[in-house]
């Protein structure tokens, strides 16, 4: 049996929960579309202020049901998630005030957001915010205890979580984990301001964080809610006044929210909202395939296939350098787009290190369309995800095993 029939074969229990998840997760969509009684005049974009854009106003209300909050804010001009969950942070944090991260490091573009890492002016450190973080236990979960020790602090005024891992090996949370760090938070200091960065987690699960007691989640529209369709943006959903507070940062104090013109984009960010949960399950199927395939051959993979899945990424170590070039360089040849060039590491803006990225996609960095990326030091793992249809996916993946495996053919 070839490897990917193998691989395939032993995953009919893992496909039919992903189907089954993204079945509900778009009966919730479909609810919020009716509810808000959605139409084809929401469409139409705006230029300029975007003053009484109805459809950008409108989509605020699906993307708030959708995700059970007050209120939410999306918007084509967030250029990543780092932007949209470093304006989050900064409509919370005042000077003075210390924001703590829940478990170990942010990813590593937030590092400059924050100020752990100089990386240019503007950070928060600058601004006078304080920055201290809880570490993930020896197993990778988070340390409960050490994250309510270290948030009984008054002076702590926001507490961000990462619901994924980032390059990093520690476990990707669940929204029930995120609820308990919630609540333990909660008991000592009520008045901290939970942040999540959900990038990656849209529609994984059937609840989101804001069900488990977080203020704000912020994320990109080029991951999973955009569906694969969404040009650029990002979205913040939480409690009303956060978010308020949010949207006075990303335009100016007293405009916030009632201007910012849509651009004729407004459609696609429908119909990708409509699309994600079914995206979302592509690129889940696509992970565990790659971790199934992975796993046939050796190396080492996290989440293993039979894994309960928290987010779109798998992590496949290589432990040296050359073979998650060949493999990366694989994933880049079984692309739709761009399928001739070969990746190789550079200096990723807001990035420590080189990174390699294999993204032969149709929105430039878009990783709910299949893509690998690796930051080049220890313990040499690549990050997959994404994948807008499983057939592509998977034949991305075994791209990627063959030129792994066979060099010689590049």
């Amino acid at each position: 049996m070839k490897l990917g029939d193998r691989a395939q074969s032993s995953l009919t229990g893992q496909f039919s929960q992903i189907d089954a998840t993204a079945e509900e997760n778009t009966r919730k969509v479909l609810s919020a579309f009716r509810k808000n009684r959605v139409s084809d005049g929401y469409f139409a974009g705006t230029t300029g202020y975007g003053y009484d854009d109805r459809g950008r106003d409108m989509l605020d209300a699906v993307y708030a049901d959708v995700f059970r909050a007050e209120d939410a804010l999306v918007r084509v001009g967030f250029v990543n998630g780092t932007h949209a969950i470093a304006t989050a942070l900064f409509g919370v944090l005042r000077p003075g005030d210390v924001l703590l991260s829940a478990v170990g490091a942010p990813y590593d573009t937030l590092q400059g957001v924050i100020g752990i890492e100089d990386r240019g002016p503007g950070s928060l450190r600058e601004f006078g915010v304080g920055y201290r973080q809880a570490e993930p236990r020896s197993d990778g979960s988070a340390d409960l205890d050490a994250i309510a020790a270290a948030a009984a602090d008054p002076s702590v005024r926001c507490v961000l979580v990462q619901r994924s891992r980032g390059y990093s090996g520690r476990r990707t949370l669940s929204v029930s984990d995120i609820g308990e760090i919630c609540a333990r938070i909660r008991a000592v200091n009520p008045e901290a301001a939970v942040v999540v960065d959900n990038c990656y987690g849209e529609f994984v699960e059937r609840t989101e964080p804001a069900q488990a007691g977080a203020d704000l989640v912020a994320g990109s529209l080029i991951k999973n809610p955009g569906g694969g369709l969404a040009p650029t943006g990002g979205y913040i959903a939480g409690r009303r006044e956060l978010v308020r507070r949010a949207a006075m940062h990303l335009t100016a104090p007293g405009i916030g929210k009632e201007c910012g013109p849509s651009l004729g984009q407004n459609r696609l960010l429908y119909q990708g909202l409509f699309l994600a949960p079914h995206v979302t399950a592509q690129a889940l199927k696509t992970a565990v395939f790659a971790s199934r395939v992975m796993e046939l051959l050796g190396y080492g993979t996290d989440p293993a296939p039979g894994d309960i899945r928290r987010d779109i990424v798998q992590r496949i170590l290589f432990g040296e350098p050359e073979a998650l070039k060949r493999f990366c360089r694989g994933i880049q040849k079984g692309s739709p787009v761009d399928s001739y060039v070969t990746p190789e590491p550079w200096d990723m803006p807001g990035y420590g290190c080189q990174v390699i990225m294999a993204a032969g996609t149709f929105i430039q960095g878009a990783s709910v369309e299949l893509s690998c990326d690796a930051p080049m030091r220890e313990p040499f793992a690549v990050y997959l995800q994404g994948g807008l249809t499983f057939e592509s996916g998977k034949l991305g993946v075994l791209s990627g095993v063959q030129t792994l495996l066979y060099p010689e053919e590049e």
